[in-house]
């Protein structure tokens, strides 16, 4: 099948501004009349609704640590059709972890080079001129066999700051494909985990669209667009993970949102229903569901209306008698007897579980995870290898129901976060990516 072209945004260090100019080069493309498919290296759940918003399309992750050949074929075949793809990066170019996964350590030169997608180097020069070419020559020659299309210069400060760099540029033979002055107003809302959801930006549609004219101002997109390079695609894509159930409840709101897109594609590709429900809004799950699923979010932020959704309670205690429910992270939070916001207070949860949760003194839990289930959880058997990713920073108060899984980081060392089960609630504090079966 024909290839599929693009390029890898990406950088030395997270904080370069690769995300800015992502979501600016997926408006921009689009404005421009091309369909553009967005992708994320790595294990990121908030970005991909960034891009999706810039766009119009999906966005789904690629990861080398947590996927598997079969799975990475499904998903790069999402490119079908489309003129252009624009991945994102993750942290450095060459971060990743030291134990390799099912496919490599992780990292976005790593995917760059799996897809044949050239990279984009964003690099901030900010208290440096010719001396960032020292750097951007560094990251080109690490991985000599790496496709690389050029730099862009970010936070140049002035017309001679520019002239500078640009020399230093031209004397290790990069491309410079475009410079973009310093400005203040270029920053996405943060918190703990990153950005702010896609769904909480104020002014998100103007905001990109904003980003995208600053792009046209500073950046060769014609260069840019003639980069772009890729590998053919499959003739016959895998399919992508089965649905664990046929009638999904699915709880989606601003507290509970972070769920891999690659997962929800594939459910409802195999048939499955999902429908959609919020707690913020006190509804309860589909009475008729066969499964009820509480991704991760941001609980810790609304705990008060949470504790006092009754309906939402009452209805998720319901469903527990007799059909399973599984909480992800924050959704796990959810399913335990209590969470201590971080000014200290406690808010009763849904008691399906005992796990008691605070962010009074918090913790950071970051990495990918491997799992080898202890019993069964929804859409997987006792004994089956699952691959996912933590991130979050409440502190463990209390786990004492029987262990969902035997849980290791990607080094194989333990970690003590092992997931829960009681009667047919489940919960994880990793998020999902892959069984190592797939399909």
């Amino acid at each position: 099948m024909a290839e599929a072209p693009g390029l890898m945004i990406s950088a030395p260090s997270s904080g370069t501004g690769k995300t800015t100019v992502t979501l600016g080069l997926l408006r921009a493309l689009t404005e421009d009349g091309l369909t553009v498919q967005p992708f994320k290296s790595g294990p990121d759940y908030i970005d991909p609704a960034f891009h999706q918003a810039a766009c119009g399309r999906p966005s789904f992750n690629l990861d080398g640590w947590a996927m598997g050949a079969d799975l990475w074929q499904a998903i790069t075949h999402r490119a079908a059709g489309a003129d252009i793809c624009i991945a994102e990066g993750s942290m450095g170019l060459y971060d990743g972890v030291a134990t390799r996964g099912m496919q490599g350590h992780g990292s976005s030169a790593e995917t760059a080079q799996a897809t044949g997608w050239p990279v984009v180097l964003v690099i901030d020069v900010s208290g440096q001129a010719q001396s960032a070419a020292a750097t951007a020559l560094g990251f080109r020659n690490y991985a000599p066999d790496l496709p690389f299309a050029g730099v862009i210069l970010n936070r140049v400060a002035s017309a001679r700051h520019e002239r500078l760099t640009r020399a230093g540029m031209e004397r290790a033979g990069l491309p410079v494909l475009g410079v973009l002055p310093r400005r203040g107003d270029l920053t996405l809302p943060e918190r703990h985990l990153g950005l702010i959801q896609a769904v909480e930006h104020p002014d998100l549609d103007a905001a990109i669209a904003g980003y995208a004219r600053f792009l046209r101002d500073h950046v060769d997109l014609a260069a840019l667009r003639g980069a772009a390079a890729g590998k053919d695609l499959p003739a016959t894509p895998s399919a992508l993970p089965a649905p664990p159930a046929q009638r999904i409840a699915l709880a989606r709101d601003a507290a509970f949102s972070f769920t891999y897109p690659h997962l929800l594609e594939g459910w409802r590709a195999a048939g499955a229903e999902i429908l959609p429900f919020s707690p913020l809004a006190d509804e309860a799950p589909a009475a008729d569901a066969d499964l009820v699923w509480l991704p991760g979010g941001y609980p810790e932020l609304h705990a008060g209306r949470i504790a006092a959704a009754d309906t939402f309670s009452e209805g998720l205690r319901r469903h527990a008698r007799t059909r399973p429910v599984h909480g992800e992270c924050g959704g796990y939070m959810v399913l335990g007897e209590g969470l201590i916001d971080k000014d200290g207070t406690r808010h009763r949860m849904a008691g399906l579980l005992g796990l008691e949760t605070s962010y009074e003194t918090r913790r950071f839990h970051l990495g990918y995870r491997r799992v080898v289930l202890e019993t069964a959880m929804p859409g997987h058997a006792p004994g089956a290898a699952l691959r996912g990713h933590e991130f979050h920073y409440c502190t463990i108060l209390d786990q004492p129901d029987a262990p969902l899984a035997r849980v290791t980081d990607a080094d194989g060392a333990p970690v003590a976060e092992t997931g829960s089960v009681r009667g047919h609630a489940t919960g994880t504090f990793f998020h999902l990516i892959a069984a190592e079966n797939h399909p």
